[in-house]
């Protein structure tokens, strides 16, 4: 029994080149095997596909609308043929991916070093920016962003672990001007605030003990949308900084900042990993999707 899908590839090269032996050459199938496969199709359907004379041949009117069909079906089966091979492929190629700055610069890197071990063949393009950037609109596969995704975005959104933050300031600061006793008092501290956009200078910092919470407005005679300078303002002792705890983690370990309303903790940010829905994934986004989520679990 002839094979179906080679059937339907023979009787589309034939109806693409005239003739029976114009089909063969191409196929490189002797004009005999091309009719034979042309006639199983129409026992197979109980009809005539192509009207033969000893002069020329043309298309029935159903063998039209079947050669139609059998461009979709060859095209659907070459899609699956893709699909799968990217599904069980080796991770290679270059995968473009965006992250927020402090966490790009403070967990990332160490999450970069184990995955290039594991998957070598895999070029990673990473944007570090903390506005927001829609995966493969802005030219990326995958993006990392701090906050709850927006509803609009048609990506899959990825929870990870929360985004830890802390309160603290330099020593030469809270001899000065002392450290808060409660949240409430940071509106009479100078706080340097991160911004990422222009707008108001007052913002909202978020408090929890227990089953209490606070929402303070701070402000500052400084905003900045750079994290590292906030960090250096803060270091020079001109205000109060809320911060990742990771990039603030050798700082206060050094005693060149100091946590303050330790008895208060502050409320993580969550951290989502997006990526496209509309297309399947390739073997090196499985992989980074699969590696992230391992490595910042919910």
């Amino acid at each position: 029994m002839l094979d179906c899908l080679t059937s339907m590839k023979v009787f589309i090269r034939v109806v693409e080149t005239g003739s029976f032996a114009a089909a063969a050459q191409h196929l490189n199938f002797s004009p005999q095997m091309v009719a034979k496969h042309v006639e199983a199709l129409e026992r197979h359907l109980g009809t005539r596909l192509l009207h033969r004379t000893t002069r020329r041949q043309s298309l029935t009117e159903i063998g039209r609308l079947y050669c139609e069909q059998c461009h979709l079906v060859l095209k659907a089966v070459e899609r699956a043929d893709n699909l799968a091979a990217n599904t069980l492929g080796e991770p290679r190629g270059t995968l473009a991916v965006s992250v927020p700055v402090t966490f790009g610069r403070t967990m990332f890197p160490m999450f970069l070093h184990n995955f290039r071990k594991k998957f070598p063949k895999v070029r990673l393009q990473i944007s570090l920016t903390d506005q927001l950037v829609h995966p493969t609109l802005d030219g990326h596969e995958a993006v990392i962003r701090i906050g709850e995704p927006d509803p609009d975005l048609a990506v899959v959104s990825r929870p990870l672990t929360s985004y830890s933050l802390t309160v603290c300031a330099a020593p030469a600061y809270l001899e000065k001007f002392g450290a808060p006793d409660s949240p409430e008092e940071l509106a009479q501290h100078q706080c340097l605030v991160y911004e990422n956009s222009a707008r108001s200078v007052r913002t909202a910092w978020h408090f929890i003990r227990k089953t209490c919470t606070r929402s303070v407005m701070v402000s500052g005679t400084v905003t900045s949308n750079d994290w590292g300078f906030l960090l250096a303002l803060t270091l020079s002792g001109e205000g109060i900084v809320l911060g990742s705890e990771q990039a603030l983690k050798p700082e206060l370990e050094s005693g060149r900042l100091v946590r303050i309303l330790s008895q208060w903790r502050v409320p993580g940010r969550p951290m989502h990993l997006l990526y496209n829905a509309g297309h399947a994934m390739t073997p090196k986004l499985r992989s980074f999707v699969t590696e992230v989520q391992n490595a910042f679990p919910p």
